[in-house]
């Protein structure tokens, strides 16, 4: 057992308030909360207390009586990315609020979008259809040997080929990887530059501060660390940005007001970026997951992430057979495992059966990432600060369990599962 330092972390009567306050904890040792994480009981009880008052009284007279709930959700997003109110919009998850601030851009041809070789798939998917489709080039900066993006290549990048937008996944999918998204920041700033942030899987992993990361637009989700609902998430759009008239390709009713018969005006806040109809019942859960991750602290709740994932790491690499992948400078609550001889399915379907929650990590979401380091999948194990020393000393002996029957030489029956990509 790694030695636990005691600042900042959770006793062991913290964690057990924590669990209590989680259902889902009597079922599963959850380890997939870059996936989804599991909701607290305020979450819960949010959803289905404005469901419920929509089946009551009627869906618009819902939102009526709820108005003052709804605009609270501004302030509490604001609050958690040390933003202001009018620069939050309400979207349907992450990459929506992604492809809302990319589509706002009206490139040319021939300029450039600046990335990482770690950018998350859908995002590498949407540059190249950019590509494809406007004339766009799509440049990615080195990576290191170490892991991570090199940053006097980024900054020769900048130099060199002007791009118009910088965009970074703030943590990949597929790696335990942090990237030096403050750094990235700086060097926007200095070569004036507009800087778009994936922080779908550091917002409620990490105290994430708009202003000490100096974007333009940040995206982020309701399900993974922050413990809200799926199919909803959230977009921070700068002032500056707001007042240079940066708007959605697919503005509506509710970004904007339609003055003439060929005349609108959009919104002056970040409003114009989200739709007319949305479900107010995931926008006050995601208001009650906010609220829930600030009344514990940010800060401490990214020690607890780090000391967890450095411990399973730790465990990990002591199993023979093992290949810990993650690598970089920083590492977060993604921890990803390759089993030479095994395949993920097979892992993850072992796993479940002892009530262990995983998830399974292709080459196709990573190509660059997995190509480099030699492998067509992972398993990725992602703790939260509700889970105990119990269900982590579980996951690890569970994963060595499964490595002393791996198929090697000598045992050539164990039968291994085929690889099947739907998961």
């Amino acid at each position: 057992m790694l030695q636990r330092p005691q600042e900042m972390l959770f006793t062991e009567s913290e964690i057990a308030g924590f669990r209590n306050e989680t259902p889902g904890c009597r079922n599963v040792m959850h380890f997939n909360n870059a996936g989804a994480s599991l909701m607290p009981e305020p979450v819960r009880e949010a959803i289905f207390g404005h469901v419920d008052l929509e089946a009551f009284i009627g869906g618009y007279e819902a939102a009526a009586a709820r108005a003052d709930e709804i605009a609270g959700f501004y302030s509490s997003a604001a609050k958690l990315l040390h933003a202001q109110p009018c620069e939050i919009a309400f979207t349907a998850n992450a990459t929506d609020a992604f492809s809302r601030a990319i589509s706002s851009i009206p490139f040319k041809p021939g300029e450039v979008i600046l990335t990482t070789n770690e950018d998350y798939i859908s995002n590498q998917i949407t540059y190249l259809a950019f590509q494809r489709r406007m004339g766009v080039r799509l440049i990615r900066a080195r990576s290191l040997p170490s892991g991570g993006v090199d940053l006097n290549d980024f900054e020769d990048c900048l130099k060199r080929h002007k791009p118009r937008l910088v965009s970074v996944s703030h943590i990949p999918t597929n790696s335990g990887l942090i990237q030096p998204a403050a750094e990235i920041g700086s060097l926007c700033e200095k070569y004036q530059t507009l800087y778009l942030l994936d922080a779908c899987q550091s917002v409620g992993q990490l105290d994430v501060d708009v202003r000490q990361l100096k974007c333009d637009f940040l995206s982020a989700t309701s399900r993974k660390f922050l413990r809200g609902p799926r199919g909803a998430g959230f977009l921070y759009v700068s002032e500056s940005v707001l007042d240079k008239g940066y708007e959605p390709l697919f503005i509506d009713m509710r970004g904007a007001e339609w003055v003439a018969p060929d005349r609108y005006i959009p919104k002056k806040d970040a409003t114009r970026f989200e739709d007319w109809e949305f479900a107010y019942a995931l926008l006050l859960g995601t208001k009650a997951a906010i609220d829930y991750a600030i009344g514990i602290d940010l800060n401490r709740i990214e020690k607890q992430i780090k000391y967890l994932s450095d411990h399973i790491r730790a465990g990990l690499q002591k199993i023979p057979g093992i290949t810990v992948l993650d690598k970089g400078p920083a590492l977060g609550g993604l921890i990803t495992f390759h089993l030479q001889g095994s395949d993920p399915v097979f892992l993850k379907n072992e796993l479940k059966k002892h009530t262990l929650n995983v998830e399974t990590s292709l080459r196709d979401y990573a190509v660059i990432d997995f190509d480099e380091k030699q492998v067509g999948w992972a398993i990725r194990v992602s703790p939260h600060y509700f889970n105990n020393q119990e269900e982590v000393d579980s996951l690890i002996g569970a994963v060595d369990s499964l490595a002393r029957q791996t198929k090697k030489p000598g045992n050539p029956d164990l039968p291994l599962a085929p690889i099947d990509k739907s998961t």
